[in-house]
């Protein structure tokens, strides 16, 4: 024992967890605590240890008694803060995570619990006054088949869980804040995880309406670090009774949770791009799991792992009936670009759009009402190809897609790597004549604007959002995403270039698709108010379809069929493995996979996905699939975990990475 310490005269052992990035290491760890800590190294404070000959950062999960270890223990070197910042049911979340994407707690950790900011910390919370409860006007949900009753499961604190299916032309931020207000009227708390932060400030304004404001927190990234932990402590200390949030804050440490709402969960920023690579809503729907509390999924669209909750009957189904449904969405068009290119104006061939289309943004801005144009992508031409034989342009140095920045630039763009060709020349059969693959954005706003000669044009995407317009007329170019709510709903929304989302070769096209299509044409006005949506694709396209009968509950379940039918996600679980091929195979051959898994693969990393970290650049890199039964998904990524571990310790390969049900496979 050290001279000078003495170990505390009750419970003397810490058992602490390591911040440590190595696999091997994820496992916790007996420490001596001094007495004079012993007060403040309480279970979920921040401590420092020393491991391996140097300081490292740890979190004291509980006190003990006794330890385990027969060797010397060492000692805690440092209580960072006495603020106990990792709860229980974080710990139990963080753990479920941990577990369910093969990662490690130290990881997940990272996530959950935000940089300390210590002149924060040090300040008082300010008290506020009790809560008041009030009676809450929800009636809006009865036009939702079962809608009254799940707010009246929220009144009586059942734990009830659903899939929602809003309205077009619904508020969607006001249908979320009153099933939010009713929880937090009846004693409890909310947590609500939304994409991005025009999401995050559209609900907290309509939270804020009905509950008391300063119980409403909102987190973001955008938030400075010292202003985002002074919230994150007002969630830990209970001030806050709303906690709204993109997808990190799906930790948040809300006490009393009673509900967990999540918004459009089939958009890919809810996916964290960090080891262990969790999704935010199966996050949300393991908390609302684990503590017992309601839940809701809501969106236009509907994504195939939200229908499998509800076939599976885990959650119920939330829809209007269909004359409903037909009474409030739009009418919808689909025509196809090359069946109507005899019948173009000069107008509609300079604006690239079917005259039929062209004749509904017409109609729409006489009655002074604004257009909207989706475009797939932003900049001015995006992608181009040879002219003759339509191979796709790509740089000569890193092989990455050209584009070009404007009308009047010099030449083409790599969007890799940003060299400039001067000089393009196809590489297959030599011709220096371009085309464009897919029009941006600006391009289509400059089009638009000489076939609408005197009508505003506003184009929303990139760093340039629009957040909102008034009611006039206007021709709105967005990227999908981004579109500006309009004062009174768009007269037409005219969804171009259909094909560069539906072409794409990825598991989501179809489902993305139609989710991009719906929030676009959820903005413009209820048919029987002249909205008219028209989408320039082929009218028997199963996505079209769906949109034209405004069916994504349909359109979901099919998707879940056939995934189902080839063996992919939600269906499945599905692991990939990326790295070096040595050190994939390694790993592979010493997991003890569950019986009936299958391997697939290997095959090059698919285009435009980072290398795993670690792994040389001289490396070939691979990707192999582990595909394994739904019930076996918590085995599959118990054994890559292990094995893992076992391929950390050995020192003679390079890392690989593992992602658990992949939002894109490739």
């Amino acid at each position: 024992m050290t001279v000078g310490r003495q170990a505390a005269e009750h419970e003397p052992i810490a058992r602490v967890l390591p911040m440590l990035t190595v696999p091997h290491l994820d496992r916790e760890f007996d420490y001596l605590v001094a007495a004079e800590m012993s007060d403040d190294a309480q279970p979920g404070v921040r401590v420092k240890v020393r491991f391996n000959g140097r300081l490292v950062d740890a979190f004291v999960l509980e006190r003990r008694s006794e330890t385990d270890h027969t060797g010397r223990l060492g000692w805690l070197e440092k209580v960072v803060s006495a603020q106990p910042v990792l709860t229980h049911d974080v710990r139990r979340l963080v753990d479920a995570v941990a577990a369910r994407y093969a990662g490690t707690r130290a990881d997940v950790l990272r996530l959950a619990i935000p940089p300390r900011h210590a002149t924060v910390e040090k300040k008082p919370p300010v008290p506020l006054d009790p809560l008041v409860a009030a009676e809450v006007d929800a009636a809006a949900w009865s036009a939702y088949s079962g809608g009254a009753q799940f707010i009246g499961a929220l009144r009586d604190g059942r734990a009830a869980r659903a899939v929602w299916q809003a309205l077009p032309g619904d508020a969607w931020a006001a249908r979320l804040a009153e099933a939010a207000a009713v929880t937090v009227h009846a004693g409890r708390s909310v947590l609500a995880v939304v994409p991005d932060q025009r999401d995050v400030d559209r609900l907290a304004a309509a939270c804020g309406e009905l509950v008391d404001a300063r119980r409403v927190v909102a987190l973001s990234a955008g938030l400075g670090p010292s202003e985002r932990y002074r919230r994150w402590l007002a969630v830990l200390r209970g001030d806050a009774r709303v906690v709204i949030g993109t997808r990190s804050a799906v930790f948040a440490p809300v006490v009393d949770l009673g509900l967990v709402l999540m918004w459009d969960d089939g958009d890919d920023s809810l996916a964290e791009p960090r080891a262990p690579y969790p999704h935010a809503r199966e996050v949300a729907m393991l908390r609302a799991h684990q503590v017992r509390c309601a839940a809701v999924i809501g969106g236009h669209a509907r994504t195939a792992e939200a229908q499998a909750l509800v076939r599976s009957g885990w959650a119920h189904d939330l829809t209007a009936p269909r004359q409903t449904v037909r009474t409030c969405s739009p009418r919808v068009i689909a025509l196809e670009d090359s069946a109507y290119a005899q019948e173009r104006d000069a107008a509609a061939r300079t604006a690239r759009l079917p005259s039929v289309a062209l004749d509904a943004a017409r109609a729409a801005l006489k009655v002074d009402a604004p257009v909207l144009v989706q475009v797939p992508r932003r900049g001015y031409v995006p992608a181009l190809s040879c002219a003759r034989c339509r191979t796709v342009a790509r740089c000569r140095h890193c092989t990455g897609p050209l584009s070009l920045a404007s009308r009047d630039a010099a030449g083409a763009v790599c969007r890799w790597c940003g060299r400039e060709e001067l000089a393009l020349r196809c590489a297959r059969c030599g011709s220096d004549a371009v085309r464009a693959v897919v029009v941006g954005a600006r391009r289509t706003a400059e089009e638009l604007g000489r076939a609408f000669p005197g009508i505003a044009v506003v184009t929303s995407g990139g760093e340039a959002v629009v957040e909102s317009v008034p009611q006039r007329a206007a021709v709105v170019v967005a990227t999908p995403g981004v579109e500006p709510v309009a004062t009174g709903g768009y007269g037409a929304a005219l969804l171009l270039d259909s094909w560069a989302l539906l072409g794409r070769q990825d598991l989501r096209a179809a489902e993305d698709t139609l989710r991009r299509w719906m929030s676009a044409a959820a903005l413009v006005r209820r048919r029987g108010d002249g909205g008219v949506v028209v989408v320039v694709a082929e009218s028997a396209i199963p996505t079209v379809q769906a949109l034209i009968r405004w069916d994504p509950v349909g359109h979901a379940d099919d998707e879940l069929e056939g995934r189902a039918e080839v063996g992919l996600p939600p269906a499945v679980h599905m692991a990939a493995v990326d790295g070096a091929a040595d050190a994939v195979h390694a790993l592979l051959d010493g997991a003890a996979l569950p019986a009936g898994a299958d391997l697939l693969g290997p095959v090059d990393l698919p285009v435009g996905v980072r290398r795993p970290p670690g792994v040389a650049p001289e490396h070939p890199v691979i990707r192999m699939l582990v595909r394994a039964a739904r019930s076996d998904g918590l085995a599959l990524a118990a054994a890559l975990r292990k094995a893992t571990a076992v391929h950390s310790a050995r020192h003679d390969h390079e890392p690989v990475r593992i992602q658990i049900d992949p939002l894109h496979i490739g």
